[in-house]
């Protein structure tokens, strides 16, 4: 929320923050001009205090409501309150689970849902990669990918040709190939792809198993079932395979036929016991290695481990939200990757057993667990724990194990990244709030964010426009507000769903939203046509 609230104060807005009192944050908020409410828990009559339907009578004296909430549910739960407080306010919200933010405008209508791994991950995976050329971005519904066009798959349109003449050529006119070589497409091609990581498998399963304790034991056994043979066989005269049989089934307490020692002198008989009695023992010592083998190792791990010695990968340390998100976009690049995880039901697990990506259960601040993943051979590591201290480790970790890898950590406490960069130069970092925050604050000011493309010396912006009621927009056939070398629309929609293959005869209406890429001076014009003439006059306060 602290970020939030700055990005909105510094852009002139009037914020009323409702916090929990028990946050450490909360003084800090108050002195960035906001309004603080501390409240534990968001009731109907929270949000009347905070502007939202004060009376009934009139409008809202607040005009967006930002909900941050970690609990999605909690989220929904004040957003369609709100909503039926006040029917035009805008409402935006940050949601983990992208299965719900998809339904939410069936819901509240008008609002904007923000996916914080979403738009974070695509800055981590562009450190891992450095020389990453492509630019990853939420738009009309989709996630694309803008970039050289040897390396985008399905492509949606052409953004640039670059290669022509010394100036680059935006937006070439529509045709049936239009030539290009900066286009934007859903999907990459496999250009990078390097040996892949390999996972153990089943087979490298049972030699975690049975490991050295288990082989030991079964030597001893075995050396047992040797020497009894041949002394059965010395003394009681039974041929060779019969004598197996008695000692086998005496040391595996499988049974034994007394009636062939019944004759036997007295030492023979104790002898016998005596091994009956120590395959007991090896027995039970076997059974209880191989099950705290199963226990210890994890089915995940003994399954999902890393088999061999990799080289060139990088290594996600966190699987969580945002490192689900990230191993899909490496796993889409074709990168070889490695998972570090200690919580077995964290949201990543389950995402690399889907992309069959190993993954290491242990704590990544730990030596041998990086070794385990192989950070003495990989090319970038990303510590995206919750804990700014467990990512501090991580790092310091790797930096002793490989000098020369990239290392990426996700922190919270942003005067502790500064330090940690400035005095210990152990990498990167970069935090999720801040990479989420200029989003929300576009959004509270009914502007999408826009994502920068560069071609060549030039670059297009790629965002998403509202046609706003008594705008000159309204009418008008999509086509027209195309505009060669300066606009391009993409996709439009009337309602929930975009269509990306939309009518250019049909007119716009209120409402309408239009996915578009543009140069800056095309995309202002289009603002021009597009928003209201007079905006209604309301205190602009907004509530996270």
């Amino acid at each position: 929320m602290l970020r939030v609230v700055t990005e909105l104060v510094s852009s002139g807005e009037e914020v009323t923050a409702i916090v929990n009192p028990a946050s450490r944050h909360i003084e800090r908020i108050g002195e960035l001009g906001a309004q603080v409410m501390g409240v534990r828990v968001v009731r109907e009559s929270v949000l009347r205090r905070a502007g939202i339907d004060t009376d009934g009578t009139k409008p809202s004296t607040a005009r967006a409501l930002v909900l941050l909430d970690a609990d999605d549910v909690h989220n929904v739960h004040t957003a369609l309150t709100a909503r039926d407080m006040d029917e035009n306010l805008r409402i935006v919200v940050q949601m983990v689970n992208p299965r719900i933010g998809a339904q939410l405008h069936q819901l509240l209508g008008d609002c904007v849902v923000i996916s914080g791994p979403s738009l974070a991950a695509p800055a981590f995976v562009a450190d891992a990669l450095e020389d990453d050329e492509l630019t990853w971005l939420e738009l009309g519904g989709r996630r694309m990918v803008a970039g050289p066009a040897d390396l985008i798959r399905e492509r949606v349109t052409v953004l640039a040709d670059t290669t022509s003449s010394a100036t680059p050529e935006l937006l070439p006119a529509s045709s049936d190939d239009p030539a290009g070589d900066i286009v934007l497409g859903t999907g990459v091609r496999h250009l990078r792809r390097k040996r892949d990581v390999r996972r153990t498998g089943w087979v490298m399963a049972v030699r975690d198993v049975l490991d050295r304790r288990v082989r030991i034991i079964a030597a001893v056994m075995a050396l047992l079932v040797l020497i009894g043979t041949l002394l059965t066989h010395w003394i009681t005269g039974v041929e060779w395979l019969r004598a197996l049989y008695l000692v086998m089934g005496a040391v595996t307490s499988a049974g034994i036929e007394d009636d062939k020692f019944a004759d036997a002198a007295p030492y023979v008989k104790v002898a016998a016991v005596g091994v009956q009695l120590t395959g007991i023992v090896l027995v039970a010592l076997l059974t209880a290695v191989i099950v705290d083998s199963l226990i210890g190792a994890r089915l995940s791990r003994v399954i999902g481990g890393v088999r061999g010695r990799p080289r060139n990968h990088v290594i996600v340390c966190g699987l969580g939200t945002v490192g689900a998100r990230v191993l899909e976009i490496l796993s889409e690049r074709g990168v070889a990757v490695v998972g570090v995880e200690m919580d077995e039901e964290a949201p990543g697990v389950q995402t690399a057993h889907r992309l069959r990506i190993p993954v290491v259960m242990g704590d990544s601040s730990q030596e041998e667990t990086l070794r385990l993943a192989g950070a003495t051979q990989a090319q970038a590591v990303l510590a995206l724990t919750d804990g700014d201290i467990t990512n501090l480790e991580t790092a310091m970790v790797v930096r002793d194990l490989n000098d020369d890898v990239r290392i990426t950590m996700r922190m919270f406490d942003h005067d502790l990244a500064q330090k940690v960069e400035r005095m210990l130069g152990l990498g990167h970092s970069r935090s999720v709030s801040m990479l989420v925050a200029p989003a929300i604050a576009a959004a509270v000011a009914n502007r999408r964010s826009q994502t920068t493309v560069p071609a060549g010396r030039r670059v297009l912006l790629l965002t998403e426009v509202t046609v706003e009621r008594d705008s000159v927009a309204i009418g008008r056939r999509l086509g027209e507000l195309d505009e060669a070398g300066g606009l391009r629309v993409l996709a439009r929609a009337d309602g929930v769903t975009w269509d990306w293959s939309p009518a250019f005869d049909r007119p716009v209406h209120v409402g309408t939203r239009l996915a578009v890429a543009g140069t800056r001076s095309g995309l202002a014009r289009l603002l021009l046509v597009t928003r209201a003439p007079h905006r209604p006059e309301r205190s602009g306060r907004i509530g996270p």
